[in-house]
């Protein structure tokens, strides 16, 4: 056979060229999948911040619901503190006043409204502010002898604290 009859192999000068012509080839093929995993990472950035805003947003506006309730109440307070004592004194029996009482007491039962400091309860000063002290040999521990002023709280956030008379150990 003649040079000329054999099939023309690649030479050493041709397969580097191959090669990086493979090479281009695989890089134009992957890089649009290295760009499509690129924006899916961006999208799931972003669908992460938006689920992590919502829930932001939602928790502060609870935040702002519940101070706003917590405001509306403080300022009902001393008419609260006025109906409690006519209602003491026996002058609502009777009175259409008593069904505003009640409906008063019932609103703040709904929005979690409670009265803090009763006779006989041990002494919190988180949640009292002691007037008046009164040694006594027949407690242990401060105990509250007489409330003065109703304290309420809504949920754990304090609206105003019960002011009492309290026994105090000798």
């Amino acid at each position: 056979m003649s040079e000329d009859n054999i099939p023309n192999e690649p030479g050493p000068e041709e397969v580097p060229d191959q090669l990086d012509q493979e090479l281009a080839d695989l890089v134009d093929e992957t890089g649009p999948i290295s760009k499509e995993a690129e924006l899916l990472a961006d999208l799931q950035r972003l669908q992460a911040e938006f689920v992590n805003y919502k829930a932001r947003v939602e928790r502060d506006r609870d935040q702002a619901r519940n101070l706003a309730i917590a405001e509306a109440f403080r300022a009902i307070l001393p008419a609260l503190d006025d109906l409690s004592r006519a209602e003491a004194h026996g002058d609502l029996e009777g009175s259409p006043f008593a069904a505003v009482v009640t409906k008063l007491r019932n609103a703040g039962e709904k929005f979690g409204l409670k009265a803090v400091g009763a006779k006989g309860d041990k002494f919190d000063p988180e949640l009292h502010n002691a007037l008046v002290q009164t040694p006594s040999a027949e407690v242990t521990e401060t105990i509250i002898a007489d409330v003065i002023e109703q304290g309420y709280m809504i949920g754990d956030r304090l609206l105003r604290p019960a002011m009492v008379a309290v026994n105090i150990p000798e």
